[in-house]
């Protein structure tokens, strides 16, 4: 039987999870059994061993992770790149971020706060052009909309009538 971390709660079910580090993750409700745990565990080794052979090949097709001077490299050029893209589309949109900043997130290219604050990945540096300027345009669209509705991908569609081709050169890896 493949080692597991159990997490025990207020659920009903049992419940199977590998994680993208490839560890196996058993929920469980509060007062189930170990035995029930185990067998469940046991019925379920053949997805177990798929899942975890997956998470391998991910992992081995994984770029390395950037060192700490690559990181400060893309932030610089983030820096340099970006602010004279936010400025020619802002002026062309007729709108008026109040803030700038760079980050390391690794989930998301870019984001619009509530304030029309701007935040962008430094990663974005690592796509295309017109795949960096697609995000700049999004996240100045979030400043009339906030939300994902029709509204926005109107806007976004006025402005950037390529948006669908322009996202197919995103990828967060």
């Amino acid at each position: 039987m493949e080692r597991y971390e159990l997490i025990r709660s207020r659920r009903k079910t049992l419940a199977l999870e590998i994680t993208g580090d490839g560890r196996v993750l058993v929920r469980s409700p509060m007062r189930c059994s170990q035995a029930r745990i185990d067998a469940f565990v046991t019925a379920h080794a053949a997805w177990i061993e798929e899942h975890l052979a997956l998470q391998r090949r991910r992992a081995a097709d994984r770029p390395p992770a950037p060192t700490a001077a690559q990181i400060e490299a893309m932030k610089a050029k983030a820096r340099e790149v970006l602010p004279p893209k936010i400025a020619y589309w802002s002026q062309r949109m007729g709108v008026r971020p109040t803030g700038f900043k760079v980050t390391t997130a690794r989930k998301r290219y870019g984001s619009c706060s509530g304030k029309d604050s701007l935040c962008f990945s430094c990663f974005l540096m690592a796509c295309p052009e017109e795949a960096i300027e697609l995000v700049v345009v999004h996240e100045l669209c979030h400043i009339r909309e906030k939300n994902h509705g029709p509204g926005f991908y109107a806007l976004l569609e006025r402005w950037l009538p390529d948006w669908r081709e322009r996202k197919g050169s995103l990828s967060m890896d």
